[in-house]
């Protein structure tokens, strides 16, 4: 499960950025294209027993935004959504290669408890 090493690596910045802080964190977002093979269920899992594991993490949530895929057609130069895994543009029908959008993992947003 390859969600669990994700996991790891969203504790591992987190710990790297705000090593002094991390205590104060309230919720982690993060986003994820959907060709990133990352599965919002499996991640949410993974967290939780990511967690389970490391009780100092206890009071921290996890928020997956999960991004469509869009890709550029380069006779209409305009950006269109792959829908149905079709990378063909709404328009005039040209297939297309080029992604915008839906392959990206990363950290979205850092949420801190109010004190």
């Amino acid at each position: 499960m390859h969600e669990l090493s994700i996991v790891k690596d969203i504790f591992d910045t987190l710990n790297d950025h705000y090593d002094s802080q991390i205590e104060d964190v309230a919720k982690v977002q993060i986003t994820a294209g959907l060709l990133s093979n990352v599965q919002p269920v499996l991640i949410q899992n993974a967290f939780d027993a990511f967690i389970a594991d490391n009780k100092e993490y206890n009071d921290i949530e996890l928020e997956v935004l999960v991004n469509d895929i869009v890709a550029y057609c380069e006779n209409c130069h305009e950006n269109f959504e792959v829908k149905y895994h079709k990378f063909v543009c709404d328009k005039c029908s040209t297939p297309s290669s080029t992604i915008v959008k839906g392959n990206e993992l990363f950290i979205s947003q850092v949420l801190f408890k109010n004190k």
